[in-house]
């Protein structure tokens, strides 16, 4: 059986300035440069890295909501790059999305139980009564008290904003829900509470989350697999204990470097990777491997070869993949 979500060297570029008689573009912004992966039925995978990666810009290019430079998305191998507007709705039943800020991703018009319901109007689904009863249902499964359906959003905390936002992605029973960092606009606390909430709901519904975010430890507690990426290319993909316990990219190295540790003793002998430099600028990214300029550990890779081929994303073992020219036991270790 082949995954609920496949993606196949996507592309997502951006025209920068014009030029000419014509109005050409004076150049591209490379925003997603071939990434390539599969997510299961049931299954997290994380999205990770530095903010302006191209995390968002696949997550949105995926579900539709901007239209694929090139590349493939399936979702259970229906292509879905070359559908017309018409013919993806019916697909974007079944791939919702959780937005980022709680408070710019709902209509501060509208009531809560008129968010709710019209997924369900724009999709035909269901008679009136039916929609209030579904609204009703949504805003307990995400620990809302029903009788608030008739606020508006303002009159939320939030925390509990964004359990609207929640309850809106589940309306239509999706397979697969896509998250763009859905948390970080949050508290801490509040932090948690998202993130348990979101696993108790793949539990009970059986969803699909491909989890955009920059902030690793909230990606271990609820993802099943990581994909790293780093200018608008995955650079390691690999089963959430195997990349923290064993990162095999230089890149995947220094981010988990960076991520604190609650034992005194083992933050004081933990060694911190600092990345030379920037992230280079997207329309003009470096040639070959787009992390050379940057990497701790080009030295140790015969030649010129990192500043003139770019890797391929091979496998290493069980799901485990990675985009460097290192072998694979090179490199320090975590």
């Amino acid at each position: 059986m082949s995954a609920l979500l496949e993606v196949e060297d996507l592309h997502k570029h951006f025209p920068v300035g014009k030029r000419g008689l014509f109005g050409r573009p004076a150049s591209w912004l490379r925003a997603v440069d071939g990434v390539s992966f599969t997510l299961e039925r049931g299954e997290s995978l994380g999205l990770v890295g530095e903010s302006g990666c191209g995390k968002s810009t696949t997550a949105r290019t995926v579900i539709g909501l901007q239209r694929a430079t090139s590349g493939s998305v399936r979702l259970d191998g229906a292509e879905l790059t070359h559908m017309t507007r018409a013919e993806l709705q019916a697909y974007r039943q079944r791939m919702q999305m959780i937005f980022q800020d709680p408070y710019a991703s709902l209509d501060p018009r509208q009531t809560v139980g008129s968010i709710l319901t019209e997924p369900l109007i724009i999709h035909g689904i269901g008679r009136s009564r039916e929609r209030k009863l579904r609204a009703l249902a949504l805003l307990d499964a995400v620990g809302l008290n029903p009788r608030h359906v008739n606020r508006y959003p303002h009159e939320f905390s939030g925390g509990q904003r964004q359990r609207i936002g929640i309850a809106r992605a589940l309306a239509l029973e999706p397979d697969l829900i896509l998250c763009d960092e859905p948390v970080s606009a949050l508290d801490v606390s509040i932090q948690a509470q998202i993130v348990n909430l979101l696993k108790e709901l793949q539990e009970r519904f059986g969803l699909a989350y491909l989890f955009i975010a920059h902030d690793l430890a909230v990606v271990r507690q609820l993802c099943h697999r990581v994909a790293v990426m780093y200018l608008g290319r995955v650079v390691e993909t690999a089963p959430r204990d195997d990349l923290y316990r064993d990162p095999k990219h230089p890149y995947t190295r220094a981010l988990l470097s960076a991520v604190p540790v609650p034992d005194p003793r083992v933050e004081e002998t933990r060694e911190r990777i600092v990345l030379e430099g920037d992230v280079p600028n997207p329309s003009d990214p470096p040639t070959g491997c787009s992390f050379h300029p940057r990497c701790p550990e080009r030295g140790n890779v015969p030649g010129d070869r990192c500043a003139v081929e770019i890797p391929a994303l091979e496998e290493l073992g069980a799901r485990r993949l990675r985009a460097c020219h290192l072998e694979a036991d090179d490199g320090p270790r975590s």
